[in-house]
């Protein structure tokens, strides 16, 4: 690709798919506004009282999804219109677009001579490997319009891809679906994770309970969790919401599990110190939960498949099962529990959630620019192209 060298300090357009609550794309999205503090941020909706300080002091514009009737509360609805309303905007005089993708986000239109760098969460879920999951918990009219608008965007999806630069994947796992659906190479740089928000408690401080955290989603498996648990009859804390999927959960739950839905970060914080281990079902793009557990000096029994493989070393973090089915998981935490797992090194586990923090994600980001776009205060790494 020819590019300009800027003779000016460069214009930079942070492009994000949505910004209706802080959760792991938000993250990284304040982790490059760090990078980039004067960055322009450009969104479908955005809902300013929901983001952190750090997004709030960007200039944040809208694309014209964020215009429509009820948007904050039905973005996802219009993803059909988010193609042509990223196509809309203008990037003229920006020299590095950096996008965000896991919804529509990587197909804007940028300057010829400016770099385009997709960091990819994951290719949109409900178009490609979880599409079924997607549709089959889909209500009716949804399962009715869902195929003929996949397609659609499916194509889209794959000729957006052509218009980036380079791609950085948050995970292997997620490398090798942007290989598979796109036909492009990427390099996995991983996410930033908190860990230093997160300390080991004495052994005689923890608890006897299994605990689970997160959204809960379909694709996360809760249910599996609760049915396990049901059937070992060992005690299970749930965290997270919304309040209306736990409520529907709490009527599957036995008498070991509970449920407590949306929590604050402290009560989430002790609980992922004083657990047995956290159970990770799901397949996931990366698991930023499985990391903060392991910062607290706990293991992880997590599902062998996903963003799990790059965090989790089974025998020194946890244990991974390849099963994901009631009796699976059932086995795996039997097996867990018979050969005293809870006693893994907590120091191990620590030291390696510490890998995985914002200056190697930073690091790893600035590798992949051209030098004369490259914050100058961030040392620079070379990751692993994968």
């Amino acid at each position: 690709m020819m590019m300009h060298t800027p003779s000016h300090k460069p214009r930079v357009a942070l492009i994000h798919y949505w910004l209706v609550g802080m959760r792991g794309g938000e993250k990284v999205l304040e982790s490059l506004c760090r990078m980039y503090p004067d960055a322009d941020i450009f969104t479908h909706v955005h809902v300013p009282e929901e983001m952190s300080d750090t997004i709030r002091g960007h200039k944040v514009t809208q694309t014209r999804v964020g215009r429509m009737p009820f948007a904050r509360r039905l973005y996802q609805s219009y993803l059909p219109f988010m193609p042509r309303a990223l196509e809309e905007i203008d990037l003229t005089g920006y020299d590095l677009v950096i996008s965000s993708e896991s919804g529509p986000a990587k197909g804007v239109i940028v300057p010829p001579d400016a770099f385009h760098l997709c960091y990819c969460h994951s290719p949109m879920r409900y178009l490609w490997d979880q599409y079924h999951v997607y549709r089959n918990s889909a209500g009716p009219l949804g399962r009715l319009m869902l195929p003929h608008l996949a397609h659609r965007l499916r194509m889209w999806d794959v000729t957006s891809a052509a218009r980036v630069d380079a791609f950085a994947a948050n995970s292997t796992h997620v490398a090798a679906r942007i290989g598979k659906y796109w036909n492009r190479d990427s390099t996995v740089v991983h996410p930033p994770v908190d860990v230093h928000s997160f300390a080991p408690v004495a052994p005689d401080e923890r608890g006897d309970f299994y605990l689970w955290a997160g959204e809960l989603a379909p694709y996360k498996r809760p249910d599996l969790a609760i049915e396990a648990f049901n059937k070992l009859k060992l005690p299970l804390v749930m965290i997270g919401g919304p309040e209306k999927e736990a409520n529907r959960l709490r009527a599957l739950a036995g008498p070991t599990v509970t449920i407590l839905g949306r929590t604050s970060f402290d009560v989430l914080r002790d609980h992922l110190a004083r657990c047995r281990a956290l159970i990770f079902p799901g397949e996931e793009d990366f698991g930023i939960v499985p990391l903060e557990a392991m910062a607290s000096g706990r293991p992880v029994i997590a599902y062998d498949r996903g963003g799990a493989r790059d965090t989790v070393i089974p025998g020194k973090t946890g244990l991974l099962f390849r099963d994901q089915s009631v009796d699976g998981l059932a086995q795996a935490v039997q097996r867990f529990e018979d050969e005293n797992m809870f006693d893994m090194d907590s120091a191990t586990m620590v030291q390696h959630a510490r890998q995985f923090t914002e200056a190697a994600f930073q690091a790893g980001i600035a590798a992949m620019l051209p030098e004369e776009l490259r914050p100058r205060d961030i040392r620079v790494f070379t990751p692993a192209a994968e």
